[in-house]
């Protein structure tokens, strides 16, 4: 117990001061605008961050899973929008700790960042391990995802697989586009978009002869989206 304080502590110590000394205020207005969000930044953008990360990984390794989900949510818990891009990096940067047990850290994240940013990471890089790596667990969870009033919990269900390219489940990826194309929710349409857009890179004629059928259900956006490329790939 006394190790892993003191690998949180010493690692939240490290992004606190790391990210005050490369603080840029004049920066931190203009993230805060654009995430449209009341949360507060440092005003360090990505390089910066990526700095801060390498040192964080070097020096304050997981040694274990409680470690590194003690380590995750302690950066989480923190103010600034920085701290938790950092707490989505640590737990993706571990890929040894991304198992069934961590689902309950991830749907945190999900369900208290609601929105894009860390939603998406969220969805693309941890969930989609689960779901790669351990289907038989995973995927009963994200079942019920899909039809969840939590609208960033369905964004996270149709996002899931994107990258997954040959290992996709496509039976659950058109699925679930169809079970929620009647949305009108434009994070909803648009997710719909992105994944059926991502898949098409590994089969456009697969996600043509989907989009083709489902034409009617599709709102514009997520089909202007999804086709977006189908052309040339076919071609």
């Amino acid at each position: 117990m006394t190790d892993q304080v003191d690998i949180v502590d010493g690692a939240v110590a490290h992004v606190r001061s790391a990210l005050a000394a490369r603080a840029n205020p004049e920066k931190a207005a203009g993230m805060q605008a654009y995430m449209k969000t009341d949360m507060p930044f440092y005003g360090v953008q990505k390089p910066g961050r990526v700095e801060i990360f390498r040192h964080l990984k070097r020096a304050f390794p997981p040694t274990d899973r409680d470690e590194y989900e003690a380590l995750a949510t302690a950066l989480w818990e923190l103010p600034h929008r920085e701290e938790k891009y950092l707490a989505l990096a640590v737990a993706a940067s571990f890929g040894d700790f991304i198992v069934p047990d961590s689902v309950a850290l991830y749907e945190r994240f999900i369900v208290e960042g609601a929105w894009w940013d860390f939603v998406d990471e969220t969805a693309t890089h941890l969930i989609r391990e689960l779901v790669l790596e351990f289907p038989a667990e995973s995927w009963p969870a994200v079942d019920t995802w899909i039809g969840h009033e939590n609208l960033w919990k369905r964004r996270s269900a149709i996002l899931c697989q994107v990258g997954a390219k040959e290992h996709t489940d496509t039976d659950r990826l058109f699925r679930y586009c169809e079970s929620r194309a009647h949305e009108t929710e434009f994070f909803i349409r648009k997710a719909i978009g992105w994944a059926l857009r991502d898949y098409a890179r590994t089969d456009p004629e697969e996600v043509a002869r989907f989009v083709e059928r489902r034409r009617e259900e599709l709102s514009d956006l997520s089909f202007r989206e999804a086709t977006k490329h189908i052309g040339e790939l076919v071609g």
